[in-house]
């Protein structure tokens, strides 16, 4: 990786080298490059070659490489695949790519399994310290993909790989495509990536219940792939401008709870389509010698398609909780951000931000009742929509008070204008909620010492908001709920001191420490409305998170390195009216640990144990009032690389040897053992 606090799997690589399209960076100093504008705030960056060489092909698999990052399972019917950043969720944690938020502006609900790693040049993490001037809802930080920019006058990439059950059955595979030309002014690129599986298999140690028998996890498959065309004029060397278009497509499966009985109102759900389309222009014009402009413009569309089904065979739809549902969104907006350099004494940035968000949704009912057939929609809902935009305006100071140290401060206030919020059902028909507005500050501050060349500390603070979504405030979750217009935005104050070094270009050692102070938590709850018990999400009290992350490398031998990462974090929440919620999703402890050698007999062949490890986390039953734990792990892992030729290489390896048994959610058990190889081509 290219920075001391993550693992080191070679040496770094310079962005271009890596072939990071710079200009879809979020940045939060003056610092030169993305290792220092994310490490110095205790951020982690994790380089396409580490997802490679790790063999993670989706987010959130990926993201578990860095200290202080947790994977999860949604758990119920959703089947999504969840991400922590120091014990935030993804409400609370934005996720971007090039620096354009991905919001889906209904409920925010994003499966971050849906997101390939193959044509994502590096992974951006900011942790607790996320810059005002990235704009809103970066309360526990923010992640962003940094696509890929070509780098040669011809250059190109081709991988392919293979996935295997622990009995030999063919799971699925993958493939990627990137062709691009980089030239004096200009460039151009277009690549494909594509992941497949028709499931994954349950580990030998699973027992078969009623619902869920051996083998295979019924519904788990899944289809995802996403093309990207990127042109670019680099008319000098400093101004650049890029105009990028990026069509993602996925469909899934949604297993069962293994255990809960089947009862008349079983949800069985299956997600026929879900695609996210963005068209977007980015551009940085140098204002002289010490200023410049950056532009964001953004257009981007999603569109959902939800299923529920008679039963699990989903073969009919007759039942009254059977149903169609689909989303139609799109965002539209952009930002402008300048700074100035007031010679080497302080450096000023400042930026607008304007988004607007637009929600369609419509449900289709099904009845065997005359003149209903059944498979065909017997009354579909007119189109209910929300709109609401959001602006911000931020300022960011850099106080450079020696060449080794600096002071940042930053301000923003964020603020909502909602313009239309509907919903329809049979009794009223369309429902028109109260219009409410709302905004709120953010304000953080940093010092950063870097007292040698290769060794900084650094302590920071930061108190962000995250407004609630639409669904937070309006949804009726198919009739369960009531609305809560009035709901207020989370508050997080994150406090955090660290440090980052290195040791005769030997080894790397990174560590920090971290309070958050959390108000206003957002929490669905049992709530009585007119006799009849529903949920409302509602503000429920507070929450507190402390813990402390490490991570190093050590180069034993020129032949032999180790590495890994260890994160300890305790969350807890205080909540007068539901005083028995859990903070869930998120271990006490957790780590990853690997080796790399190479046999000096064999050049360009590699051997890369590698042990993941997490104690028990907090889950609860699917009615949501009984929580215990579960989730406690011990997953060892192989991979071995060969180098064939200058450009080619084969990579083949096995997951969770031990084929252990175990689960992050109530319900939901993860794959067993699976094996897998890969290749690839670069020209």
């Amino acid at each position: 990786m290219t920075f001391a606090g993550l693992l080191l799997t070679g040496s770094p690589l310079s962005a271009e080298e890596a072939g990071v399209f710079t200009l879809g960076e979020i940045n939060i100093s003056s610092a030169k490059n993305s290792k220092d504008q994310t490490s110095g705030y205790g951020g982690s960056v994790i380089s396409n070659e580490d997802a490679w060489k790790f063999a993670r092909d989706t987010l959130d698999q990926a993201v578990t490489l860095a200290p202080g990052v947790t994977a999860s399972n949604s758990g119920g019917p959703r089947n999504e695949r969840l991400i922590y950043v120091r014990g935030f969720d993804r409400f609370q944690t934005p996720l971007s790519i090039d620096g354009i938020r991905v919001y889906l502006p209904a409920d925010n609900r994003l499966d971050f399994g849906r997101f390939l790693t193959a044509d994502v040049s590096e992974i951006q993490i900011a942790k607790g310290y996320d810059s005002v001037l990235d704009g809103p809802g970066g309360m526990g930080g923010a992640i962003n993909l940094v696509t890929r920019k070509a780098q040669k006058e011809v250059d190109g990439e081709i991988r392919a790989g293979m996935l295997w059950g622990q009995d030999g059955t063919f799971e699925g595979g993958s493939t990627y495509m990137f062709l691009g030309t980089k030239q004096p002014t200009y460039y151009a690129q277009g690549s494909f990536s594509f992941l497949g599986t028709k499931g994954w298999m349950l580990s030998h140690e699973f027992t078969p219940t009623t619902i869920q028998s051996s083998g295979f996890r019924d519904h788990s498959d899944t289809t995802d792939g996403r093309g990207m065309v990127k042109i670019g004029l680099t008319p000098n060397a400093t101004d650049e401008y890029s105009i990028n278009y990026i069509k993602q497509f996925g469909r899934k499966g949604a297993p069962l709870h293994v255990s809960d009985p089947i009862v008349a109102s079983s949800r069985y759900w299956d997600w026929p389509y879900w695609n996210i389309q963005n068209i977007y222009f980015l551009s940085n014009t140098a204002l002289g010698d010490n200023a410049y402009l950056k532009s964001r413009i953004f257009y981007n569309t999603f569109d959902n398609s939800l299923y529920s089904y008679d039963d699990k065979n989903l073969s009919t739809q007759s039942l009254p909780k059977s149903f169609q549902s689909a989303y139609h969104d799109f965002a539209l907006g952009g930002s402008f951000e300048a700074g100035i350099n007031f010679g080497t004494v302080d450096t000023l940035k400042g930026t607008f931000q304007y988004r607007r968000d637009n929600h369609v949704e419509w449900q289709g009912t099904f009845s065997t009742k005359a003149p209903c057939v059944a498979n065909i929609i017997c009354f579909r809902e007119p189109n209910q929509t929300t709109t609401e935009d959001t602006y911000t305006v931020a300022i960011e100071n850099t106080w450079h008070v020696t060449n080794e140290f600096d002071f940042v401060q930053g301000f923003a206030y964020n603020w909502r204008h909602m313009l239309r919020a509907q919903d329809f059902n049979t009794t009223d028909g369309f429902i028109n909620y109260p219009l409410k507005d709302i905004g709120a500050p953010d304000a953080q501050g940093a010092l950063i010492w870097r007292y040698r060349e290769d060794a900084k500390l650094f302590a920071n603070i930061s108190s962000r908001v995250r407004f609630p979504t639409i669904f937070d405030r309006f949804s009726s979750r198919f009739g369960g709920a009531v609305s809560n217009p009035g709901l207020q935005p989370e508050r997080a104050t994150n406090y955090q001191i660290g440090w980052a070094t290195t040791f005769d270009g030997k080894a790397e050692f990174s560590t920090a420490a971290f309070v958050s102070d959390v108000k206003n938590l957002i929490q669905s709850v049992p709530f009585i409305y007119n006799n009849t018990a529903l949920s409302q999400s509602q503000n429920i009290g507070n929450g507190y998170f402390v813990g402390i992350e490490a991570a190093g490398t050590y180069s034993i031998l020129e032949n032999l390195m180790i590495g890994g990462n260890l994160t300890f974090i305790r969350r807890s929440i205080t909540s007068p009216t539901s005083p028995y919620v859990q903070p869930t999703g998120v271990p006490f402890a957790q780590g990853f640990l690997y080796a790399t050698y190479r046999p000096e007999a064999v050049p360009g062949l590699s051997f890369t144990p590698n042990l993941e490890l997490a104690d028990s986390r907090w889950t609860s039953n699917s009615a949501g009032t009984y929580y215990y734990k579960t989730g406690s792990y011990q997953l060892l892992n192989f991979q071995t690389t060969y180098q064939v030729g200058p450009n080619f290489e084969v990579q083949a390896g096995l997951r969770n040897i031990l084929d252990q048994n175990y689960q992050l959610w109530d319900g939901f058990p993860e794959p067993g053992r699976s094996i897998f190889a890969n290749m690839r081509v670069t020209f």
